[in-house]
């Protein structure tokens, strides 16, 4: 039988002990991670007793998830349960795998291993049914992440991938995830959002790949073994980050070598945890999983007196000017024939479009957390909350220029941190509101973030209060790795939380919103979009040019484009967010009670 063999696995005197893998660099370990020959999810399907697979389908990427219910027997009984399972490509046996992939249509039908959202579409259905039918769900993760094409931000796969984290958030059976081989991005943390999580001992779980994060950091690929050595992305090092909960040894060594070893070891890890998940009595489920995802995620705390050496309220509203009715246009504007356009822009048609050129389509300003807190809460009733006031972001990986960039925009921003969370009322109604500052290193999530949310759910939740978010920025920040990644399942639990008790949750979706904020809180509740906002969905638009080497449409990503698409609730122009929101509490209001226990 042929195989395939990574470079390093060439040189002379190699020998696949733990020693030998230990001494590889981290972009070595991150490729061993994702071997052609690592066994996938088909291959650890012999662990399971009766496995019947359901719901499949041909549409586009839906094979790169695998449903089956099944059964693992634990002790002397059999624990019904239900597997979710990421298949990266057709097989691990690499012969045939090179004649399949001389195949364009099994090429297409496996999308590069990249699920799509008819894919995610089949988890949740799976979710639904092991619920109705009392099994323990069990998923298995292997993907270089969710498909970044504009057919599938066609399909929704950013709200697809939110509502997978959701269905988990709320699953009325234990949830047990395992990443057997890379665990990367958004494809990643839509099934690992449960109520433990494994990892094989050479798997890896990364918030971005080491060349896109190169990209970024260092504006070329070629850096990526330095990028993978600082975003600490082996399962070990999420073992000692704490996000996830036990390895699984691949005892005799890698697993694509002494397969047997690694799928009994599987067996023996997955069966205990099966055991002991299986123990918890239904009507605790919901408790359990809050106790667990409460204590997710790493942040420092701030002194009052250091807050107050850069606090201050910052503002990128464009005012109504006092004398005339024009304000100067962008420099750089310019018509469909390329001709430079200079004449002014009269201000009320600037405010009617959202700030957004009509010309060139440039947004002039992006709006702060103190804009919107002034644009939709009463006058002077903000105040924030001391839980969550001093909670800052916290450097776990030393990454480089991170200490001097969150300082630079506390300067900047005049405020902690990217987040801030509080109290006050719209139109005399008493809400928590949490807004997000895009000008702090682009609003991505992070884990302060995360807690940040938790505890304003808390806070709801006690005071009875409605939860409104307002979203915007980027992706989960490379910076912490995939600890800020792990708290996105952190922030649907809970919400979740606060539905649970009848409250609403209304999220304002601004531009940008993108990646981890877009399949974070962006995806949940009733949902407000900006009018005229743009960059809205999974990935951005320049990742999917790169990717795809087409342009995208005209409108993509905009909120007209996904309104077409059904993916919008309701639309509203900033400065008349306040009264649509009053709007939607006093018809929740007037509602009976819908107290969940």
């Amino acid at each position: 039988m042929e195989n395939f063999y990574l470079p390093f696995e060439k040189k002379e005197g190699f020998i696949y002990t733990h020693e030998a893998v230990e001494g590889l660099t981290e972009y070595e370990k991150y490729q061993l991670s994702f071997h052609p020959e690592r066994p996938k999810y088909l291959d650890y399907l012999s662990v399971f007793e009766q496995p019947e697979e359901c719901l499949a389908n041909d549409e586009h990427g839906s094979c790169v998830i695998l449903t089956h219910r099944a059964a693992i027997r634990s002790k002397n009984s059999l624990v019904p349960v239900m597997l979710i399972g990421q298949q990266s490509g057709p097989t691990s046996d690499f012969s045939l795998l090179k004649k399949l992939m001389k195949d364009p249509a099994s090429v297409s039908r496996w999308n590069h291993g990249m699920p799509t959202p008819a894919a995610f579409r089949k988890a949740m259905d799976a979710i639904r049914i092991a619920e109705k039918e009392h099994r323990i769900i069990i998923t298995i993760v292997d993907t270089a992440g969710a498909d970044p094409t504009e057919e599938s931000e066609a399909g929704g796969i950013a709200w697809k991938i939110g509502r997978c984290m959701q269905a988990l958030a709320e699953s009325t059976v234990p949830t047990l995830s395992v990443i057997i081989n890379r665990g990367c991005s958004g494809g990643a943390i839509a099934l690992t959002g449960c109520d433990t999580v494994l990892a094989m001992e050479y798997a890896t779980y990364l918030v971005i790949s080491p060349e896109a994060c190169s990209s970024i950091l260092f504006r070329s690929r070629e850096k990526a073994g330095l990028a993978a050595e600082i975003s600490q992305i082996t399962a070990k090092e999420a073992l000692k980050n704490g996000i996830i909960d036990e390895l699984i040894a691949e005892p005799e060594g890698p697993a694509h070598r002494y397969r047997k070893a690694a799928i009994a070891s599987f067996r023996n890890t997955v069966s205990s945890q099966v055991e002991r998940l299986n123990e918890t009595l239904p009507e605790k489920v919901f408790e359990t999983r809050m106790r667990r995802w409460s204590k997710i995620g790493q942040w420092d705390s701030i002194s009052e007196e250091d807050i107050l050496m850069f606090e201050k309220p910052v503002s990128f509203f464009i005012p109504k000017p006092e004398k005339v009715l024009f304000v100067a246009r962008h420099k750089r504007c310019s018509d469909n024939e390329g001709k430079k356009v200079h004449d002014p822009v009269l201000y009320s048609k600037l405010l009617a479009d959202n700030f957004v050129c009509s010309t060139c389509g440039h947004r002039y300003v992006r709006m702060t957390a103190h804009d919107y807190i002034d644009l939709v809460l009463d006058n002077g009733s903000f105040r924030e909350h001391p839980e969550t006031r001093h909670i800052v972001d916290r450097d776990i990986l030393n990454f480089p220029d991170y200490r001097s960039k969150i300082q630079e925009a506390r300067y900047k921003t005049g405020a902690a941190s990217s987040f801030i969370t509080g109290d006050g009322s719209i139109e005399g109604i008493e809400v928590v509101f949490c807004a997000t500052n895009f000008n702090f290193l682009g609003g991505s999530f992070c884990m302060s973030t995360g807690e940040k949310i938790w505890q304003a759910a808390k806070i709801a939740i006690a005071e009875k209060r409605p939860l409104i978010v307002q979203a915007s920025g980027g992706g989960a920040r490379m910076h912490e790795g995939c600890s800020s990644m792990v708290s996105l399942p952190k922030l649907h639990v809970a919400i979740s939380s606060v539905e649970k008790a009848g409250l609403p949750v209304i999220t304002i979706v601004t531009d940008p919103t993108l990646g981890g904020v877009a399949i974070g809180f962006a995806s949940r509740g009733v949902r407000i979009f900006e009018h005229n906002a743009g960059n809205i969905g999974f990935s951005g638009k320049r990742v999917i040019e790169q990717y795809t080497g087409k342009r995208t449409s005209r409108e993509f990503q905009t909120t007209w484009w996904l309104q077409q698409k059904g993916f919008v609730d309701k639309t509203a122009l900033t400065t008349e967010m306040k009264r649509e929101i009053a709007e939607l509490l006093r018809e929740h209001a007037a509602k009976p009670a819908t107290m969940v226990p």
